[in-house]
């Protein structure tokens, strides 16, 4: 038992949210990027919880330790954005990022969304593994849905197929 909890996005934990994003953004991947420019933060249940998308985050000992969300682009396809998780909880023992993956899956299911899709920086190379380690595909960004919201920093896409069978992830 990790004492992670996972638990759907309400505005109590927006500061958090944004504090945890910029950081990781700024100081760990030196991303050129402030709160500023990115408004979904600042109106996440609008932007995120609409349609049927939703917002999640990772708490531990009543701190924000990572995020995920599953944007709605339609066509019962989702943007997977805004995973990102405290450098002290990635991997084991929390295993954090993959409690948040395995969430938005189930809900993805529970939607009835059939694809994923996501952008990631180059500098992201352990995302881009963990990704590819649970049944993320690379593809080029010209097959991505036009609907797809790409961001200026992203240069390397994926995919997840939900209508086939995936093995099962486990947290062992």
């Amino acid at each position: 038992m990790t004492g992670i909890e996972i638990f759907n996005y309400t505005d109590l934990y927006k500061e958090q949210v944004a504090d945890l994003i910029v950081h990781i953004q700024q100081k760990e991947f030196n991303v050129p990027i402030d709160l500023e420019a990115q408004p979904d933060l600042k109106e996440i249940s609008k932007f995120y919880q609409g349609g049927n998308g939703n917002f999640w985050v990772a708490v531990h000992n009543n701190l924000v330790i990572g995020t995920i969300a599953l944007l709605d682009i339609g066509n019962m396809q989702g943007a997977l954005r805004k995973m990102f998780v405290h450098a002290g909880y990635r991997g084991k023992p929390f295993k954090a990022g993959q409690l948040l993956l395995n969430e938005l899956l189930q809900w993805a299911r529970q939607q009835k969304f059939n694809e994923i899709f996501l952008g990631t920086t180059e500098k992201f190379i352990a995302a881009q593994r963990f990704y590819e380690k649970n049944g993320f595909t690379e593809i080029k960004k010209e097959r991505l849905p036009g609907s797809f919201p790409v961001m200026r920093v992203d240069v390397k896409f994926y995919r997840y197929d939900l209508t086939i069978e995936h093995p099962d992830i486990h947290l062992n």
